[in-house]
């Protein structure tokens, strides 16, 4: 008799970003990996057929279109990759699908995926969850799961038990299998090389180092190396493939063995400088020879992390290393030409607000302020920092993004202004801006929906709103009230109805006013939204007020003084946005001086209109109702594409 072949999908979903046109940076690397690692040449797996949710899919679907796109397939298995920034939306795709087709089989793997992470495994929308690097005991579980075999005692794997409950983890086994093992998903066919996005490949797996706030100590403490031959085979690849960038996933680029050989190798492949390159490096042992052949290679941007200037705190969290040597090689890659990342973490086991402090101060007196980003800690599953915790007196949310509350050095009001105490010392945000989608109108795309009361005639766009069960991955709700106060309870109950219909999808509600509102309605909105935050995105951003998931933003007309000098009165600590409409003619008149945000209407903005904008104003604080306008200014102003 011979068996149908079973059906698995992957599906590993993009970090959420800040704004409609910004780039998700979405390649679905390990999703991809564990499908291709099934098709092995020398041991494929059999009777099973393995397709990747392709990102374009995962980057624009709402959560309705998404579940019923894999309903629709029906695979027989779903694994869902999951990562800090994706876990809840991932755990409720897969608890919906699981109610329509109760016979899919769930698994999970990933980071998050740990004995130590109770929020994860005491969800309930997954049959198996896999811990550590997966592609040795995920072939082993998918032979299993095709003969029907107890899963009793799979390395590494916990199961769904008949009365709901989930088993212990086998026994924990570190991946030591090479790297050459499984083809690469880019020569399977699992993962498309697009020149628009960044190319992710791993070279290394495992870590030399012992950082206790990192997961990567656990995952495999010695090296595995694909050699130089094979991952020059590999770059080639992807260059004939039409790769543009290429970023280094190996966890300290430079601590693979014959770096100076392996630099020398793809600076050959790269002799053209068809592509660039991102990777992140430990300032320990990089000479100015090394910088310099770092640059012929292909190397661009390069992420170098000091973490903290207390060798004290460096010494407790194992990260050891010298800021000094860190500043010296910083200045030596940038003598080079190459753009930076300079890590600080902000909360770290034994640091104090002073140290953060220092830190900032001596990324300025080193002239690297530029470069410098600044984030409070998060304890993440898996590490020794999250076992030790307790002993270390911290506080940290239970659930993505596990940020840090407290630490015995600092309190919650302390950690937020050391954000901001930082933001004032660099002159810049250190945060994504939560920037909200304006844009007109467009029937053919389920992105914008219009809510009017029952006695409006504008029947076109009233139509449009009673479509709004589903939506993009990324959409906003107008409400045209008659007056806040009359329609406030509909505008509510319409807020309340999508969220639940879509509880993960970024959704910006506004509010065009035609009178000042009233503070309590304005607070009746705020508590009510504040009550929805239940996911990464409307968490990640707490701490300053802010919700990056569901947006309140209100729009006044040009020529109501009334709701301008409203809107001139606040403070800016508002949890909402206030945005003037403002005709395309009136661009010259916009006084940079004047701190407000500004709607652009029309489509016909002159270049000396656009060099207005983009030379004099504050570019977080225009957006523009043509979506051909918003595009080219989140592009090219902001820099929110691709590469």
């Amino acid at each position: 008799m011979v068996r149908d072949m079973a059906k698995i999908q992957f599906l590993q979903l993009p970090v959420p970003p800040p704004s409609y046109f910004a780039a998700t940076g979405n390649v679905p690397l390990a999703a991809a990996s564990l499908a291709s690692c099934l098709e092995s040449k020398q041991d494929p797996i059999l009777g099973i057929s393995p397709i990747v949710i392709p990102p374009e899919d995962t980057d624009s679907l709402g959560d309705l279109d998404l579940i019923d796109r894999i309903c629709k397939e029906g695979p027989d298995f779903l694994g869902l990759s999951l990562y800090l920034w994706n876990t809840e939306r991932s755990l409720y795709i897969a608890k919906e699908v699981k109610k329509r087709n109760p016979d899919i089989q769930i698994l999970i793997g990933g980071p998050e995926v740990n004995e130590d992470n109770p929020y994860v495994l005491g969800e309930t929308g997954f049959d198996i969850a896999v811990s550590g690097e997966a592609e040795h005991s995920f072939r082993s579980l998918m032979k299993g799961l095709l003969n029907k075999e107890s899963l009793e005692n799979f390395e590494n794997v916990a199961h769904r038990k008949s009365d709901g409950t989930l088993s212990p983890f086998g026994v924990s086994v570190p991946a030591n299998f090479p790297l050459t093992d499984f083809p690469s998903p880019y020569t399977t066919g699992h993962l498309q090389v697009n020149p628009k996005r960044s190319t992710y490949l791993e070279t290394v797996r495992g870590c030399k180092s012992q950082c206790t706030y990192c997961f990567y100590p656990k995952s495999s403490q010695s090296l595995r190396t694909l050699d130089i031959k094979e991952t020059i085979h590999l770059i080639s690849n992807l260059k004939g493939k039409g790769a543009k960038e290429l970023v280094f996933l190996d966890p300290t680029f430079n601590h693979r063995p014959g770096f100076e050989s392996f630099l020398d190798a793809i600076a050959e492949v790269n002799a053209d400088g068809q592509m660039t390159m991102f990777a992140e490096l430990r300032s320990e042992g990089v000479t100015p020879k090394l910088a310099t052949k770092l640059r012929k290679a292909g190397f661009n941007r390069i992420e170098l992390g000091l973490q903290s200037v207390n060798e004290e705190t460096l010494k407790r969290v194992k990260r050891y290393g010298s800021p000094h040597k860190v500043a010296e090689v910083a200045k030596m890659l940038a003598g080079e030409g190459i753009d930076l990342l300079l890590d600080l973490i902000i909360g770290l086991p034994g640091d104090t607000p002073d140290d953060v402090e220092r830190g900032i101060h001596f990324f300025l007196e080193h002239g690297l302020g530029e470069w410098v980003q600044a984030f409070p800690l998060s304890v993440l599953p898996g590490t020794s920092m999250r076992k030790d915790a307790k002993k270390e007196g911290l506080i940290f949310m239970p659930t993505p993004p596990y940020r840090i509350l407290e630490t015995p050095t600092f309190s919650q009001e302390a950690l937020r202004d050391s954000v901001y105490f930082a933001e004032d010392l660099l002159e810049r945000r250190l945060d994504e801006f939560p920037r909200p989608f304006l844009c007109e109108w467009n029937p053919k795309v389920s992105d914008r929906f219009d809510w009017y009361p029952e006695n409006s005639t504008e029947k076109r766009k009233l139509a449009s709103f009673q479509s709004m069960e589903r939506g993009t991955r990324h959409q906003s709700i107008w409400f045209h009230p008659e007056t806040l106060s009359k329609n406030l309870a509909q505008i509510l109950n319409s807020m309340g109805e999508k969220i639940e219909k879509e509880p993960f999808c970024t959704i910006d509600f506004v509010i065009e006013l035609v009178e000042v509102p009233n503070t309590k309605d304005i607070q009746s909105i705020e508590t009510f939204l504040d009550s929805k935050r239940k996911s990464y995105l409307s968490r990640t951003l707490a701490y300053r007020g802010e919700n990056l998931q569901h947006r309140l933003v209100f729009v006044i007309p040009r020529e109501m003084e009334p709701l301008r000098n409203w809107r001139n009165s606040l403070d800016g600590s508002e949890s909402f946005l206030v945005y003037e409409t403002i005709p395309a003619e009136s661009i010259q008149s916009l006084d940079p001086e004047e701190s407000h945000f500004y709607l652009v209407e029309g489509e016909r903005i002159t270049p000396k209109d656009w060099a207005h904008l983009k030379d004099t104003m504050d570019p977080e604080t225009i957006n523009f109702v043509s979506r051909k306008w918003e595009e080219r200014w989140s592009i090219e102003v902001l820099g929110y594409g691709e590469i």
